[in-house]
């Protein structure tokens, strides 16, 4: 596993790169996910309006204008904000050794963060001092669906970010009030169907104020959110976020991480009673499953120790000297991301095949729910979840979501011609 990108080039080229520690590598796959989403949305809304199913809207804009105040204001502000933290964390004491406590602290510098907020200001002051008339120009100009993807990205990002925090210290709640600001800040944390709900609610309103039918941009980056959910997934793996699943008894731990067949779980229980006896009540109460791997694949695809995974989750690796990412699952579990990658990626392929197949609107972006929805209904039942406790009932929060998902997507594949009509031909 690897925290932050630092490991991975001090690991794979020995190379000691310490800036490389502020990118953490699930933040990286999530950036690279949300990237590949973006591309392909802006192929697929090309192709979709070619086919009429988007129209453009005409925007009025004036040219040769200075710089206002609130363009200066807002490019010093941003300017700041980088040169306070980004600049800020090369320049303190310490910071490079945690970034994500630094990143999230009030710590920073105050003369780089004056100095590239004037940089930047004094750049766009420049900048609108080049194009300026001596008589400003009105221009109308047409914005297509597919010029907006930008806004679109940026407004998913921080959208989808606000909602899985929401939803993950919702499902975490015993964690949350112990430290609410803490934990509603921390750089960890994320549940990928709170961020998916929100993230809809602001693009909903956000293209009702465009005229942009929701509908019909759902079905254009439906398959990009299938690819963006594996990429994502990969984050997970990579870093070890404790995003695994249970217990698989069939195996057991060796000191430096790796695995080997056994039948002794309860010994193994027994040797680590202190750790496990932290987050169960008691040893007959840790999940698990048992289930050896095919001769012909590798034993890690079923069981896993996560080696230095970035929750420092575990039990010391011996003669580790990667700091405080030293610990390893003392039990192997199922590599439930893994699983995910696979058949997100698949899912991704079929998605995109198929997507020209659909001459009724809303079709395809039910089918996206049908397949997101029982993908994740299926994993959870190896996963570890906290569950709500409703009697002989105790499901987790993403089989509750992924089963809402499963029904929306059957109704909206049947009702979707009487709501949304015979559109387009491909």
């Amino acid at each position: 596993m690897y925290p932050n990108l630092y490991f991975v080039f001090k690991d794979l080229f020995n190379l000691d790169l310490p800036f490389l520690r502020i990118i953490n590598t699930f933040g990286f796959f999530v950036a690279i996910a949300f990237l590949l989403t973006a591309w392909l949305l802006v192929i697929e809304l090309r192709r979709r309006q070619a086919l009429g199913l988007f129209t453009y809207t005409e925007v009025t804009e004036v040219r040769g204008e200075p710089a206002s105040i609130g363009e200066l204001v807002s490019n010093f502000i941003l300017g700041f904000v980088l040169g306070y933290k980004i600049i800020g964390i090369f320049l303190t004491e310490g910071a490079l050794n945690d970034p994500q406590t630094f990143l999230f602290s009030s710590q920073g510098s105050m003369p780089a963060g004056l100095l590239v907020g004037a940089l930047l200001a004094g750049l766009k002051w420049y900048e609108k001092h080049k194009q300026r008339l001596a008589k400003p120009e009105k221009r109308t100009i047409r914005v297509w669906p597919a010029d907006k993807v930008g806004d679109i990205t940026i407004l998913a990002a921080i959208s989808g970010f606000a909602g899985a925090k929401v939803f993950d210290n919702l499902e975490n709640w015993d964690r949350f009030i112990q430290d609410p600001i803490g934990n509603l800040f921390a750089p960890s944390g994320l549940t990928f169907y709170g961020g998916l709900i929100v993230a809809a609610i602001a693009l909903a309103i956000y293209f009702r104020k465009q005229k942009i039918k929701f509908i019909n941009f759902a079905d254009a980056v439906a398959p990009g959110m299938m690819l963006a959910y594996s990429v994502g997934r990969m984050g997970c793996q990579f870093a070890g976020d404790g995003d695994w699943g249970i217990y698989n008894s069939a195996y057991a731990a060796k000191p430096d991480g790796s695995v080997q067949l056994s039948n002794n779980f309860a010994g193994s229980l027994q040797q680590y009673h202190a750790y496990f006896l932290r987050q169960h009540p008691n040893l007959e109460s840790v999940p698990h499953a048992s289930f050896a791997a095919p001769s012909w694949l590798p034993d890690w695809m079923f069981a896993y120790t996560y080696p230095h995974n970035v929750n420092m989750e575990g039990v010391r690796l011996a003669n580790c000297t990667w700091g405080e990412y030293c610990n390893y699952l003392p039990i192997p579990v199922f590599p439930t991301p893994f699983y995910e990658i696979v058949v997100a990626g698949i899912m991704f392929l079929v998605l995109w095949a198929i997507r020209k197949r659909f001459v009724v609107p809303g079709r395809l972006f039910a089918v996206y729910l049908v397949m997101n929805g029982v993908e994740r209904f299926l994993v959870e039942k190896i996963r570890v979840n906290n569950t709500y406790d409703f009697g002989s009932f105790q499901p987790t929060q993403a089989e509750l979501i992924s089963t809402f998902l499963v029904v929306t997507g059957i109704v909206l594949y049947a009702m979707a011609p009487k709501w949304f009509g015979r559109k387009h031909t491909v």
